[in-house]
């Protein structure tokens, strides 16, 4: 199965939950409808995925039902896809009431695609500390396209700047251009001497007393912007929203993509049991639907795949848990290069203790299967073998010997033994032992 298909059917599954999460979300009366006047703060954290697309365009669809009057998009992202931000850039210019993009708090970034979802409100504001910019496209990888979809793609968002920043100035166009041609970045205090954004505020409160009374154009027509008296609420994400977005968290993917195979490795070592079978592929569905979101490099994943395939080897084999280190080892080494941005890393605590827990479990277990294929064996007839009885009858060479409370036929390996001689058995053959004289009598055994 290609990638490709794998992307798809992770994406038809999740999408299918989605519809019918929505769908039964849908028929309840919404808690949070009212008919007073009121801001709503969504808060737009993370990678772009479908869920923060469909948590802002459910906001602004409905916007005027609820009473809203301004919606503030909280704004910390490093990027995702560019058919996400164009969702929603076209949510906020299809709004028929404002809509403020926010970067903030402190430390938040507007980074590639967010640069153009805060160019696209009526209103845009950074908190000190904060960045814009660096907007280049680049592959579901992270890495560079190749020159002739470059090409294309850079044209079709140097128009997309150029429109969202038109009313800003000539200077603001020229570095919204130059943040796609050239990865070219910004300070809150540099965006705002250029005329990128039109704010610089410290928290909501500041924001909102900077907004009050401030003029907006929404959909051509002026208005006049009243926060003073309004009540603000926080606007939160529907379970389906919140359960999709929370998969794109890149210590969960990671989790999911060893769930997954740890699952399935399951599944062919215990053929018939099902449900680990079903488990790991739910899982994998969920990491594939957060790899398609996520920067991924799939050399990272190859390298937790072949981890795996490590610790299948150190139990079949029985290195004495060697290879099973070494695939603790790869399994970092994978997840520490499963996403090729810096801004998106698996959370080192949960690496290691993800990797040490898998891999001791397998070490374990390989080193259970050697002590078990190296243990005596204590059932069955081989289990008699060095096992001390008494002949009870004399051996020349054949006749019989009592062994643990049970009567067989023996052998004696050379020269006769005696009538209740002690003997050890050397081997069993056919259901007959061989036996020899023992060297110290350890007899037990009381059955004549």
């Amino acid at each position: 199965m290609t990638t490709d298909t794998l992307l798809r059917s992770a994406r038809a599954l999740l999408a299918t939950v989605l519809v019918l999460t929505g769908a039964v979300l849908a028929l309840a009366p919404s808690a949070d409808a009212q008919e007073d006047p009121r801001i709503e703060v969504l808060h737009l954290e993370g990678q772009l995925t479908s869920a923060l697309a469909s948590y802002v365009e459910r906001a602004v669809v409905n916007a005027v039902d609820d009473g809203t009057e301004l919606i503030i998009l909280r704004l910390d992202t490093p990027g995702g896809r560019i058919d996400l931000s164009n969702e929603i850039v076209n949510s906020i210019q299809s709004s028929d009431v404002p809509v403020v993009v926010w970067v903030g708090p402190k430390g938040a970034m507007a980074g590639s695609a967010g640069t153009f979802i805060t160019l696209a409100g009526h209103v845009a504001a950074m908190s000190p500390g904060t960045t814009i910019g660096a907007a280049s496209p680049v592959d579901g990888t992270g890495g560079d396209l190749d020159s002739v979809m470059k090409a294309k793609t850079e044209e079709m968002l140097l128009a997309q700047v150029r429109i969202l920043t038109k009313r800003r100035g000539g200077q603001a166009v020229a570095w919204a251009e130059s943040a796609v041609t050239s990865s070219k970045a910004a300070t809150a205090f540099e965006a705002k001497d250029l005329g990128v954004v039109d704010l610089i505020v410290t928290d909501l409160d500041d924001l909102l007393n900077e907004l009050d009374g401030r003029p907006v154009l929404v959909d051509g027509e002026p208005h006049i912007l009243q926060t003073s008296q309004l009540d603000v609420l926080d606007r939160p994400m529907d379970i389906a929203e919140r359960g999709l977005h929370i998969l794109t968290n890149p210590s969960l993917a990671f989790i999911l993509l060893v769930l997954g195979l740890g699952g399935i490795v399951y599944e062919f070592a215990n053929p018939g049991i099902g449900l680990s079978g079903v488990v790991g592929l739910l899982c994998l569905a969920m990491a594939v639907y957060a790899f398609d979101i996520l920067p991924v490099d799939w050399l990272g994943v190859a390298l937790i795949v072949a981890a795996f395939g490590m610790f299948v080897v150190d139990i079949k084999v029985g290195t004495g848990g060697l290879l099973g280190i070494a695939g603790v080892v790869t399994m970092v080494l994978g997840g520490t290069m499963l996403f090729s941005s810096p801004e998106v890393a698996v959370s080192g605590v949960v690496l290691w203790t993800t990797a040490i827990v898998v891999g001791g479990f397998f070490v374990f277990a390989g080193r259970a299967m050697l002590r078990a294929h190296q243990a005596k064996v204590t059932t069955g007839a081989e289990g008699l073998v060095n096992a001390v009885g008494r002949a009870k009858t004399e051996l020349a060479p054949d006749g019989l010997v009592a062994i643990e409370g049970e009567t067989w036929r023996a052998t004696a390996e050379s020269g006769a033994i005696s009538a209740g001689e002690s003997v050890q058995v050397s081997a069993v053959e056919n259901l007959r032992l061989r036996v020899r004289p023992a060297d110290t009598a350890v007899d037990t055994d009381t059955n004549e």
